[in-house]
């Protein structure tokens, strides 16, 4: 028989005041879910059988885990899970880890298109391809991605989902297409330099430069990505991109620079100018 270690619920107080001592946010609910996360376990079962005793290995696994969240990697990586939308999917350091705020540039989109053919540009996780195939009525879902590694977690999170999704490893559109899709979302990197070096070490220590830095203004790859969808979107094919809300109006000046249809900036939950919306032209 193995070793026994504490009781399920001394186990978990134990986690939560490692946390608590590392001045985290709610440390109680922090310590509940690495723990239901890592065992894929009910999250009320502490609740409901804190003398449940734990194999001496889980415990171990258990406050390896604690001990990495105290370090200050996010949540979501030493669970190893994230929420989007109505999925559940792998996180890791591979990927930026989806935000809710990205939850809206779906729902937008598919307000305005569910069918036909969509390419997620900058897939990462696979987080917005995946929501688009499992909510949508596409006939074709691409992701497509610059990183091996993000696009090895995209697959990985397709295989768990059991999703329909062909991923592409290619610099934005480069590998698309002509006039081959209805729509094309991304949630593309948008910040300078500076914006990068000041943030917060929870994101910048641990999720990846490449999906954060766009350029000395922060709209490199946004600007490209309005150029480049014009090539690969038919005419009426649907542009959403995420934006940094500090340059959402510079962004729609560009579109409809460029030639768009029916260019909108649109709000999030927050009240903030972050998505951007645009149809392709007849005359471009």
């Amino acid at each position: 028989m193995p070793e026994l270690a504490s009781a399920l619920g001394t186990l978990i107080q134990d986690g939560t005041d490692r946390l608590a001592r590392a001045r985290l946010p709610e440390p109680r609910r922090e310590a509940l879910r690495i723990w239901a996360e890592l065992n894929q376990a009910d999250p009320r079962a502490p609740l409901l059988a804190p003398r449940a005793q734990v194999e001496a290995l889980m415990a171990t696994s258990y406050l390896r885990a604690i001990a990495r969240r105290m370090a200050g990697e996010p949540l979501a990586h030493v669970s190893g899970w994230s929420g989007f939308r109505h999925l559940s999917l792998r996180s890791d350091h591979r990927a930026l880890i989806p935000r809710p705020e990205t939850e809206g540039l779906v729902e937008l989109l598919l307000d305005r298109v569910r069918d036909g053919r969509v390419v997620d540009v900058g897939t990462g996780s696979g987080c917005i391809a995946l929501s688009l195939a499992y909510e949508g009525s596409f006939s074709e879902v691409v992701g497509v991605d610059c990183s091996a590694d993000a696009l090895a977690l995209a697959g990985e999170n397709r295989q768990l989902l059991g999703a329909r999704m062909e991923l592409v490893r290619g610099d934005l559109c480069s590998m698309l297409q002509a006039g081959g899709f209805d729509a094309l979302i991304s949630n593309p990197p948008y910040l300078t330099p500076a914006e990068y070096a000041g943030l917060d070490p929870s994101v910048r220590d641990w999720e990846p430069a490449v999906a954060l830095q766009s350029g000395e203004d922060g709209l490199e790859l946004t600007a490209r990505l309005l150029i480049e969808g014009q090539r690969v979107l038919r005419i009426g094919g649907w542009l959403a991109l995420e934006l940094d809300c500090s340059r959402a109006q510079a962004a729609a000046q560009m579109a409809s620079a460029l030639g768009w249809d029916d260019v909108r900036i649109q709000v999030d939950l927050f009240g903030r100018e972050r998505y951007l919306l645009a149809q392709r032209s007849n005359g471009r």
